[in-house]
């Protein structure tokens, strides 16, 4: 997961500029290494990986500051990365007290 992180910050930057677009929508392996970061909190049951699908695409799609921050002021593969990383954590928040129901 945090070589995936890592990876993407040049894979996302080195897509983007081929693209010829900031976070262009064919660019998906930032929600990839965003969702294996949100489900190291998932809880272990099929309900936690769909509470965390859900509450990432959520944090993703909605973009609450400092996200949005994120990924309107950064260009490059850290703007497109560090967006998904933020939204995985806010998701993550959300998902750790759930293990206590598995």
């Amino acid at each position: 997961m945090v070589l995936a992180i890592v990876a993407g910050f040049w894979i996302c930057g080195a897509s983007a500029r081929r693209l010829g677009a900031h976070d262009h929508p064919a660019i998906v392996w930032d929600e990839i290494a965003g969702m294996m970061l949100t489900m190291l909190a998932a809880p272990r049951a099929w309900w936690g990986a769909l509470l965390a699908f859900l509450l990432f695409r959520l944090f993703d799609i909605w973009k609450p500051w400092p996200i949005r921050e994120i990924d309107h002021g950064m260009r490059g593969g850290a703007g497109i990365m560090l967006d998904d990383v933020l939204a995985a954590l806010f998701a993550a928040a959300l998902l750790l007290p759930t293990r206590a129901f598995t």
